[in-house]
């Protein structure tokens, strides 16, 4: 008997994903260790102290020390990302652009879906590195996905697709894997780190979870991402936090009449 895809009891829970959809991470590097960070920005400095395994921060009212993990997405620019074990409600996604002077926090809190709210949010606070020179543009919210249709391939076994529709909205679909068939539109919110580089988050309604990604699209044949997710057990009772990668492909641009364009 054949799935019935339009049953969402069915789908698969986020731990029921984790085994091998990691396959095309990248390799973590330890070029943070050793250093500390001040981020400024709207909210109060935020502090982050990386050794060879542990990160020590302070940030958004919450502080703890927490195993990490690092990856370069870009020459001077890092992604670092772990889960608190004090607070297992909290995941911690931080974007270091050492090379002008910027930073990224992401905090994912993990609650309870509502009508209104995903299971996860996300709190969003750009800012600068003290001690650094600051150059390029500001980290901002962005409209540069918009239109973009990209293939993702995340394991030998599991791809998917994006269809990045709005500010608020993107489409995903699996082309292959235990998931294949399944697609369903859920929210997004994208920041531009610097020109062709990504951060891109998203937050499912069905499975409760999140995501925290950036992505290197300057080569459009060969894009490259980094990124987290973080939910619940099938049960409902127990955090679920795993780190992954993607090779990715840009598959068409949709090109709106002007007045109808919903990046305007």
């Amino acid at each position: 008997m054949s799935l019935n895809l339009l049953d969402t009891s069915n789908w698969l829970p986020l731990d029921g994903l984790a085994p091998g959809f990691d396959a095309n991470k990248a390799p973590t590097v330890p070029d943070l260790a050793g250093k500390q960070f001040t981020v400024i920005g709207d909210g109060g400095p935020m502090t982050f102290s990386f050794d060879d395994e542990e990160v020590t921060w302070a940030a958004a009212g919450r502080s703890g020390t927490s195993a990490y993990e690092a990856f370069l997405v870009a020459e001077e620019l890092y992604y670092a990302q772990w889960h608190s074990p004090v607070e297992s409600e909290v995941a911690v996604s931080l974007i270091l652009d050492l090379a002008n002077g910027r930073a990224l926090y992401i905090g994912a809190l993990l609650g309870r879906a509502t009508a209104g709210a995903t299971a996860v949010e996300h709190d969003f606070r750009p800012g600068t590195l003290q001690g650094f020179a600051t150059s390029g543009d500001a980290i901002v919210e962005s409209t540069g996905l918009i239109g973009r249709r990209v293939e993702w391939v995340y394991s030998p076994v599991h791809a998917y697709e994006h269809v990045y529709l709005s500010p608020t909205w993107y489409t995903w679909q699996c082309l292959a894997g235990p998931e294949r068939g399944l697609a369903d539109t859920d929210s997004n919110t994208v920041f531009k780190i610097r020109p062709g580089i990504f951060v891109f988050t998203w937050r499912e309604k069905v499975i409760p979870c999140g995501s925290v990604t950036i992505a290197d699209h300057r080569d459009i044949g060969a894009i490259r991402s980094h990124g987290s997710l973080f939910g619940w057990n099938e049960a409902g009772t127990e955090p679920v936090h795993f780190t992954f990668g993607a090779h990715g492909r840009l598959v068409s641009v949709s090109q709106h009449s002007p007045e109808l364009d919903p990046a305007s």
